[in-house]
C-alpha cells in the first residue's frame, strides 16, 4: 500500500481511511483528552498524509506508524494552542454563568469519567512518556513501529515506556482508589499492567 499511498492514488487514500481512522481519533482522545480536538486532529492527520505523501518511506510495512506518527505531532500543536487559548481567556473578564441544562446519556457520561481517570494519570507524566504509552500499549504498535512514529531510536522507546509504568505504578500505590462493583477497576492500575506489543520480525 505505500507504494499506492506515495503515488497519490485516491483508492489507497480511502482504504487507509477506512482502517485507520478509528484508530488515529483514538489515539488522538488519548493525548488530548477532548472529543471535538480528537476529531479535528484525525481530519488534520489526513489531510497533512495526503499533503506530504511523498515523504513516506517505501517498503512493505503498515503505514499506521507513519500516520500516527503525524497525529501525534499534530495532538501536540492542539494541546499548545488550548494554552494559548486559555492563558488568553485568563485575562478577560468572566462571564455571568448560565447553568447548563442539556441532558446527558448515561453512556456519555461514563466515557467522561473513564476519559477523566485516564486523562488525571497521564497528566503526571512527560509528554514523551504519555506519547509512547498511547502508541504502544493503545495504539497497538510495536517498538519498532513506535520509534518509526515518533523518530526516535528503540531503546528510546523502551526506556520512555519503562518510565511511564513506573510513574503510573506509583500513581496507584500514592492514590489508591477502591474497585468499583462488577469487577470495574476505577484506578490507573489497569494502564501500568497493559501488555505491549514485542518488535515484529
Amino acid at each position: 500500500m505505500r507504494g499506492r499511498l506515495r503515488a497519490g492514488e485516491r483508492e489507497a487514500f480511502a482504504e487507509l481511511y477506512e482502517q485507520c481512522a478509528r484508530i488515529v481519533y483514538r489515539h488522538a482522545l488519548r493525548l488530548t483528552g477532548d472529543w471535538s480536538t480528537a476529531e479535528e486532529v484525525m481530519s488534520d492527520t489526513f489531510l497533512a498524509a495526503w499533503r506530504g505523501r511523498e515523504r513516506l518511506s517505501e517498503g512493505e510495512g503498515s503505514p499506521l506508524p507513519w500516520l500516527l506518527g503525524i497525529a501525534t505531532h499534530k495532538c501536540e500543536n492542539a494541546r499548545r494552542g488550548l494554552r494559548r487559548r486559555l492563558a488568553f481567556l485568563a485575562r478577560q473578564p468572566r462571564p455571568p454563568v448560565v447553568a447548563d441544562f442539556a441532558p446527558e446519556t448515561a453512556g456519555r457520561i461514563d466515557d467522561a469519567r473513564r476519559l477523566a481517570v485516564v486523562q488525571d494519570a497521564l497528566g503526571h507524566l512527560r509528554r514523551q512518556e504519555r506519547e509512547v504509552l498511547s502508541l504502544c500499549v493503545w495504539s497497538g504498535l510495536d517498538y519498532q513501529q513506535t520509534a518509526e512514529a515518533l523518530g526516535v531510536p528503540v531503546g528510546t522507546v523502551r526506556s520512555r515506556l519503562s518510565r511511564a509504568r513506573k510513574k503510573l505504578a506509583r500513581l496507584v500505590e500514592e492514590k489508591a482508589e477502591p474497585r468499583a462493583g462488577r469487577g470495574e477497576v476505577t484506578s490507573t492500575a489497569a494502564l501500568a499492567a497493559l501488555p505491549v506489543r514485542e518488535e515484529t520480525t
